[in-house]
């Protein structure tokens, strides 16, 4: 049970690889606050999990938002004593029609809406943990990239490729800042995985466009949730005490 007395804050925890990583720390021990900002997934969300005998608590706020995020930490923090572990899952580049598209394609306001879905829901949530954090000197923060953030992935839009390059960026500069208060910070960079999200994406590719993306990945598959899921509960446990400032490649061993 590797979050036995744990407490852990969970964003965009109704779906996706957030909802996977709340099952895997529910069912280990942790007293999970699950954030999200749809009621009606959140809840079916709680209720499978509950189902399953974790001890889970649905929580909906708006990762965009200052006030509502300030509010709902402030309010875990009240109810539970501290937080323990953060997983900022908020993101993805579907928020926009086309998030593939060239340059010259983007709008200014394309660029800004993949900008800030990405970075400020991590920003705001992190900014208002880690003083808490601070105060205790322990926890484990796990924040969301993508291999789109390295430059590895022809498919997704330059939006949405800086926005997950400066999660890394922010994800290895914190680490020098709460190191010395016993936090670790990391991140994952996950390839194509096949959410509630994406899977109607992958769905419409053609068969021969499914199996070049399978046929360059080593391990010859594409990613679930879960896959996701498994490294953030490394990262987030005990197991990785001694592991801060580091994006790990969940990938399958695809380079691009």
């Amino acid at each position: 049970m590797r979050f036995q007395g744990k407490i852990a804050l969970i964003t965009a925890s109704a779906n996706g690889i957030g909802r996977a990583t709340a099952g895997i720390m529910a069912r280990e021990g942790a007293t999970v606050v699950c954030v999200d900002n749809n009621a009606d997934r959140l809840d079916a969300a709680i209720d499978a999990m509950a189902k399953e005998g974790g001890d889970v608590h649905p929580r909906l706020c708006d990762a965009m938002h200052e006030s509502q995020v300030d509010a709902t930490v402030a309010e875990v923090v009240r109810t539970f004593g501290r937080i323990d572990i953060l997983v900022n899952a908020v993101g993805g580049s579907t928020i926009i029609a086309k998030p593939g598209a060239d340059v010259e394609e983007h709008t200014f306001e394309d660029w800004q809406r993949v900008i800030n879905f990405n970075l400020n829901g991590t920003f705001l949530f992190t900014h208002a943990v880690v003083p808490i954090m601070k105060a205790r000197k322990s926890g484990k923060i796990v924040n969301l990239a993508s291999i789109a953030g390295r430059g590895l992935s022809v498919a997704s839009g330059s939006a949405y490729a800086a926005a997950k390059g400066g999660i890394i960026a922010f994800t290895r500069k914190l680490s020098f800042e709460l190191g010395p208060f016993g936090i670790n910070i990391n991140a994952i960079a996950p390839s194509v995985t096949l959410t509630e999200r994406i899977r109607p994406q992958w769905n419409q590719r053609s068969p021969e466009a499914q199996a070049a993306q399978i046929a360059s990945t080593p391990l010859r598959r594409v990613a679930e949730a879960i896959d996701q899921a498994n490294v953030i509960a490394f990262l987030a446990s005990s197991h990785a005490d001694f592991v801060t400032g580091l994006t790990i490649d969940v990938t399958g061993g695809q380079s691009g």
